[in-house]
């Protein structure tokens, strides 16, 4: 998936998306975060490769654009959301510091082969062509959504009812691939293509829905549902939730990462505060069990 609506922290924020916030590609926006005292896991702490130790911080790369999961607050600067409270309890059980840094989506996994990000976290699902290239440790489920202005009526039920519409997508997200693939399915079926609108981030893709230029908005679906909970009244869900997958922490595959991270989380799992970090944002529904590395359905 990854991805889906409003960067908002408050009510400045969804003006700011309605007005066509500019691309979050900078490294402008950052938060760290550092473990509280007594938290580390000395056997987790164990498994944390040398370099990462004596650095003292992980560094994560995600696209702030995606409330609840990860979004800028109303300072302007902050990393806030799901994502970075997980991964500050997960940095919390390593005995390390946590720096989200804010980055265009669809750079994030290059950057981790380049060393610029010792981890991403963005709302990445797990697929089967991503895990060629970065491990997975899955802590989350989530499908995909639609959403449309709450005056239309588009007509669409499943993604097979794109044929002829316009659609607002985020670039490199599943979403853009599943519109992206229908068109093809429609144009083999003599309809209409669908028309794919691809964004640098989720903001570009709110205006073009909010603007009238997309007739349809696709995004995972806790992101959708939480932006039109904060639209207002201005966009409503339309059609069926569907396929539904895990969400991943990506990490390099020779970082040595993935065992202390899988470790930490199931930690975190276990001790409770993975429940109260979801429930603090309404994301219950997506909890899973355990942390699973790789665990991709497709």
């Amino acid at each position: 998936m990854r991805k889906s609506v409003f960067a908002m922290a408050a009510p400045v924020l969804v003006i700011a998306a309605l007005a066509g916030c500019g691309s979050s590609s900078s490294s402008s926006s950052s938060s760290t975060k550092t473990a509280s005292p007594g938290t580390a896991d000395a056997a987790i702490v164990a498994k944390v490769p040398a370099a990462i130790k004596s650095k003292g911080t992980l560094t994560i790369g995600s696209d702030a654009t995606y409330a609840p999961l990860e979004f800028v607050a109303s300072d302007g600067h902050t990393v806030i959301g799901m994502d970075p409270d997980l991964l500050d309890a997960i940095g919390a059980k390593m005995g390390l510091k946590v720096k989200f840094v804010n980055a265009t989506f669809d750079t994030i996994i290059p950057a981790l082969a380049a060393g610029k990000f010792d981890l991403g976290v963005s709302s990445f699902t797990d697929t089967k062509e991503r895990e060629k290239t970065v491990d997975f440790v899955d802590y989350f489920t989530a499908g995909i959504s639609f959403y449309a202005k709450s005056a239309s009526n588009p007509g669409v039920e499943t993604v097979a009812d794109l044929c002829g519409k316009s659609v607002a997508v985020e670039k490199g997200t599943v979403e853009q691939e599943e519109s992206e693939a229908q068109s093809k399915k429609c144009a083999k079926a003599g309809k209409p293509a669908v028309k794919v609108l691809s964004f640098p981030d989720q903001n570009g893709a709110n205006l073009a829905l909010s603007s009238g230029r997309a007739e349809i908005g696709m995004a995972d679906s806790p992101i959708a549902d939480y932006q039109v909970k904060q639209s207002n009244g201005q966009f409503k869900l339309v059609g069926k939730e569907y396929e539904a997958a895990p969400y991943g922490i990506a990490i390099p595959k020779s970082s040595g990462l993935t065992e202390p991270i899988q470790a930490a989380l199931k930690a975190v799992i276990a001790d409770g505060e993975y429940a109260k970090i979801l429930g603090k944002w309404g994301l219950q529904s997506g909890s899973l069990t355990t942390a699973t590395i790789d665990g991709a359905t497709s």
